[in-house]
């Protein structure tokens, strides 16, 4: 019998990392992203604004394909996969669909401001004469 996926080790199941090397991956991620921040404000005087830009570029690009790699990263990007396949998906209304609902949102809101205007009007009028009744 075959052993189910998610009975197997993480070392045996194609693509997933094992914690220690996952861990390594963030690690060497963030350290990239340190350098990247640190390494533009300490060489700031030394090199030229381009250099700076093209190196950061770099790391930061070396970062993010790293975090990609791990665990967490391809659930990301997998996630972000499935959200643009749904967003195909979504009818998107048009030109006058939004005009309309544009117009009724902000009718509703005047109705609603002035109702509320209305409310605290009247609850002003109740405290000041609360507040001036002399007994």
């Amino acid at each position: 019998m075959a052993k189910n996926i998610q009975q197997q080790s993480p070392e045996k199941v194609e693509g997933v990392k094992s914690k220690g090397v996952n861990g390594a991956l963030w690690a060497v991620s963030i350290v990239l992203l340190a350098v990247a921040a640190v390494g533009n404000t300490y060489f700031a005087t030394h090199f030229a604004f381009v250099v700076r830009i093209l190196l950061i570029v770099v790391l930061l690009i070396a970062a993010v394909g790293l975090a990609a790699i791990t665990n967490q990263g391809r659930k990301a990007i997998g996630f972000m996969k499935d959200s643009r396949q749904e967003l195909r998906k979504v009818i998107w209304p048009n030109r006058p669909e939004a005009t309309q609902t544009t117009l009724i949102v902000a009718a509703i809101c005047v109705v609603v401001a002035l109702a509320l205007w209305g409310i605290d009007s009247v609850i002003v009028s109740i405290i000041d004469f609360l507040t001036n009744l002399r007994f």
